[in-house]
């Protein structure tokens, strides 16, 4: 059993997916990367296939390992009993290159899934795996930079007027369809019918949206079409702008993603804060698997208003504490200064500034921009400092 000081500098992993930027977190955070490798994800937590460590008394240990012997100390009672674990994963996320349009099933789904795929006897590491644990998959994003995405469903009419506009003769009785049922059941056919395209239908579908896009070049979307082809040539994931609101997020600005709800990412930087889970369904933009019907079966087929996509943070002094509708996390960004009170354990990201933190019992530990220190919930009161602005995730 270790006891922890009331701050620990967290060694992070960071993964070198191919999508990732080679140059985004050296520029941000001053994190060298001498082999110029794809620095996709910084990971901060316990999570299996990346989990930080620490250094205590000379040693060091996985935060996995250390939270495993120490739940009580360092989760808190509270979330010990609810989650037995440390319930998020907290991410620095540079995307060069889109991300696969993906839906996260609900926690009674991703049970469900993960106790027939176990029960079916797929190997947890197999292509053909969609539940890799029994566990939902709430996201937040905060940008760092301009951050392009795309996030749940526009209106029936908007999709109809996009593919309409594209004149793609055979998508013409799938966009009938839809203009004659824009219900919950229609936008679910359309959506399905799009993922399934196959043989000459998709190929004569994808010229009619190339040439469509060419022709109006310049065009916020149109250019995004022309990107995303380039990544993935004859993909039917290429339809997605057409379907699914597209949006950037400007520095400072945040977005939660629903279970259910189809989303990108397409480039940027940002923070990123979910569930502890790896569960995926893919819906394009991507080589790997792709269980249509199971996607289907786990996506809410509904418009979502543009005005809700933005997530308005509730503002204090000088902190952004941002709504979560689920309980596995919380997140809050802070300038200069904010003295806090552990009610789980913590993770505070210094996001462009040198912070430093103080407890009562004279414990100090300073982190530069890009780097994260772990605070046990025993820890109780400490203060943060900075001249410039630090995250902190929570639960």
């Amino acid at each position: 059993m270790i006891t922890l000081p009331p701050f620990v500098l967290m060694q992070n992993v960071i993964q070198d997916y191919a999508w990732g930027s080679k140059t985004s977190i050296n520029q941000l955070f001053d994190i060298s990367n001498p082999d110029n490798k794809h620095q996709a994800e910084i990971w901060m937590g316990a999570h299996p296939n990346g989990c930080s460590q620490i250094t205590h008394k000379g040693e060091t240990f996985g935060l996995d390992s250390v939270i495993e012997h120490n739940k009580t100390e360092i989760l808190g009672e509270r979330t010990e009993k609810r989650f037995n674990e440390l319930p998020y994963l907290f991410k620095v996320l540079a995307a060069e290159k889109a991300l696969s349009i993906q839906v996260h099933p609900s926690k009674q789904a991703a049970e469900v899934g993960f106790d027939k795929e176990n029960q079916a006897g797929i190997a947890l590491k197999a292509a053909n795996r969609n539940y890799k644990d029994p566990n939902h998959k709430p996201e937040l994003v905060y940008a760092l930079t301009p951050y392009q995405a795309m996030n749940g469903f526009r209106d029936y009419s908007e999709i109809i007027r996009l593919f309409e506009a594209v004149n793609a003769s055979t998508l013409t009785v799938y966009v009938e369809a839809l203009k004659a049922n824009q219900t919950q059941a229609g936008l679910s056919q359309f959506f399905e019918a799009m993922l399934s395209l196959t043989g000459k239908e998709k190929v004569s579908a994808l010229q009619a949206l190339h040439q469509h896009a060419v022709e109006h070049k310049g065009d916020a979307l149109a250019n995004l079409l022309l990107d995303l082809e380039q990544q993935y040539p004859g993909d039917v994931g290429l339809f997605a702008p057409l379907m699914l609101h597209t949006i950037t997020l400007q520095p400072g600005e945040a977005m939660f993603l629903d279970a259910c709800t189809p989303h990108a990412y397409i480039k940027g930087t940002g923070l990123e804060i979910m569930a502890n889970s790896d569960n995926v369904l893919r819906a394009g933009l991507t080589p790997k698997y792709m269980d249509v019907p199971e996607l289907i079966a786990n996506t809410t087929c509904v418009p979502k208003p543009s005005n809700e996509i933005l997530l308005a943070p509730k503002e204090e002094k000088n902190a952004k504490h941002y709504p979560i509708p689920v309980d596995d996390f919380k997140f809050s960004v802070y300038e200069c200064e904010a003295n806090l009170v552990c009610d789980s354990a913590e993770i505070i990201f210094a996001i462009n500034a040198d912070v430093t933190l103080t407890h009562p019992s004279g414990h100090v530990l300073v982190i530069t921009k890009g780097q994260s220190a772990f605070i046990p919930c025993s820890t109780g009161e400490y203060k943060v400092l900075s001249s410039g602005c630090f995250a902190r995730a929570y639960n």
